[in-house]
């Protein structure tokens, strides 16, 4: 079941929500929670009822192992519950992966079989591990089983995030204040919804439409030439924006409508200046969990075997090439190609996590550089600010490249034609410029008309990048009230002109939301509904 579809918005959220109001209204808190955790299962089933003994035998597997960690913390049983979380995953997820590429090696001629990844296999796995994790290290609080079922199946994040952490799930289910109807919660739910929904259908979908005939052209292995190569790139890293974005913003909004806040996990990341910034700034929660999970443990595992052969940490902005190396570099990588293959199965999405990996040392020896010389790590004028964005904008097309192709040799298909190896042609109208028309006839330049993208396809770019980059994002303009799980909003350079336009519920507001939302239900339920781009991880 989508968000976006008509069975959602007119069927399941209604009843779901009208039953929430009734059991919690009349002060019956645990029924409320057993209501959540029964019509999340419903939505998780929906689309193939048979993955939900699989989910279910986890929660219950989970919850069990949970208990014992917590009564008897066992590493090896620890490291126990964790295989056996990552068997499922890998089954699912990387079999086909991996035995197609070994058929390919030895040209052995097998006839593999079509294996069905379950919805959200990802996200509820590393939910769990987390969890193991935290009742080992006696992390762990609150071991109820209905709330732990809520917290693994709760329908606004369970099939793409974010990422949700126990102690900030469970202290809100345990808390009657939340079960509690609010005006409030309701009204800001259900206008993040639909900014979200709006996101989706208006924006991103529209987006998809335009870049997949180029991308399906690459695959193909048509030579696309420099316009509709770096168009391609530019409308699905755009597409990928606008629908991640949305969907966040509708989890949230949904998340408030029971009277739940569910972490943030996406703050403008096309603002950011260097890749660093990027990573705090999308998928927030799959962040969180690779720092806290991955990364952090093994700096810790190096730095307590650096202290054991008498080398203590050298001061900031003094590290050597070693030292950076070891501690920097390595966990870096490491950690960036799991988050590669975690994103899906396919050299291309491991050659995303390899990008960003580099990106990411390079951004980290660049600041090293900067703190040995003295330097300010964020230079705050206009031109090198909009420099760094713009560059750390260009890293991230290129990696969405391999993000969004079929495999790794479209990826470089496309790579090409934005280099320009395949030629460049100029619009007609372009071509005849006086500037532009003595390029014509040099290095490869060709006046003609493009196959995928025309100048309005170009303007719609132009405008939304415009939108990205300057525009308050949602949180922002709704700043005032409580929005993701103890969020504080950046603030934005236009926030004291624009303070008179930030929402609050008024009735100007509620018509304008009313009028968006007519408008945006009307061109969601004249088409089908499309999945979330996150949903097939």
């Amino acid at each position: 079941m989508v968000f976006s579809s008509a069975t959602f918005i007119l069927g399941f959220l209604p009843l779901v929500l009208l039953g929430f109001l009734v059991l919690a209204g009349l002060g019956r808190q645990r029924m409320a929670a057993v209501w959540l955790t029964g019509a999340s299962l419903v939505f998780y089933g929906w689309w193939n009822p048979g993955t939900v003994p699989l989910l279910c035998a986890s929660i219950i597997g989970n919850y069990l192992l949970g208990g014992y960690l917590v009564r008897r913390p066992s590493r090896s049983v620890l490291v126990l519950g964790i295989v056996a979380n990552l068997l499922p995953l890998i089954y699912f997820k990387y079999t086909i992966f991996l035995l197609s590429n070994v058929d390919a090696a030895f040209g052995l001629g097998w006839q593999l079989p079509e294996i069905l990844l379950p919805l959200a296999i990802s996200f509820f796995t590393f939910q769990q591990i987390a969890y193991l994790s935290d009742a080992h290290d006696g992390a762990v609080v609150e071991h109820d089983f209905v709330n732990y079922c809520l917290f693994i199946t709760f329908f606004p994040h369970l099939i793409a995030g974010p990422i949700t952490h126990h102690r900030e799930m469970l202290a809100q289910f345990t808390n009657p204040e939340n079960f509690r109807p609010r005006l409030d919660n309701l009204s800001v739910g259900a206008t993040l919804f639909v900014l979200g929904l709006a996101k989706k259908v208006i924006l991103a979908d529209p987006l998809g439409a335009g870049a997949s005939p180029a991308f399906a052209a690459a695959a193909d292995g048509a030579a696309l030439t420099l316009l509709d190569a770096w168009g391609a790139a530019l409308t699905y890293t755009l597409q990928i924006y606008f629908d991640f974005s949305g969907y966040t913003d509708m989890a949230i909004g949904l998340g408030l409508l029971f009277g739940i806040s569910l972490p943030p996990n996406f703050d403008s990341p096309y603002k950011s200046r260097n890749v660093i910034e990027y990573w705090s700034r999308w998928h927030m929660t799959l962040t969180r969990f690779l720092t806290a999970y991955v990364y952090n443990p093994i700096v810790l595992q190096v730095t307590r075997a650096r202290a054991a052969a008498g080398k203590p940490l050298p001061k900031r902005g003094r590290m050597g090439f070693g030292t950076f190396v070891m501690l920097v570099v390595y966990p870096t990588i490491l950690t960036m190609f799991l988050s590669g293959i975690w994103h899906g199965a396919g050299w291309q999405f491991l050659a995303f996590g390899l990008l960003h990996g580099g990106y990411l040392v390079i951004a980290h020896a660049w600041r090293a550089w900067k703190l040995r010389q003295g330097w300010r790590l964020d230079d705050d004028r206009i031109l090198v600010k909009a420099a760094s964005v713009l560059l750390t904008f260009l890293c991230v097309v290129v990696a969405m490249v391999f993000f969004r192709a079929a495999d790794l040799t479209t990826a470089l298909n496309l790579l090409a034609g934005m280099a320009g190896l395949h030629g460049v042609v100029l619009p007609v109208s372009i071509a005849e410029l006086p500037v532009a028309s003595t390029l014509v006839g040099l290095f490869g330049v060709q006046a003609g008309t493009s196959r995928y993208f025309n100048p309005g396809s170009w303007a719609l770019v132009a405008v939304l990048l415009a939108v990205v980059w300057t525009m308050p994002n949602t949180q922002q303009w709704l700043r005032h009230f409580r929005t993701a799980l103890g969020w504080r909003p950046r603030p934005h350079w236009a926030q004291p002109r624009l303070s008179a336009m930030t929402w609050r519920p008024a009735p100007l507001y509620g018509i304008a939301l009313g009028l968006l939302s007519f408008f945006v239900l009307l061109r969601t339920f004249s088409s089908a509904p499309t999945e979330f781009l996150y949903f097939q991880f």
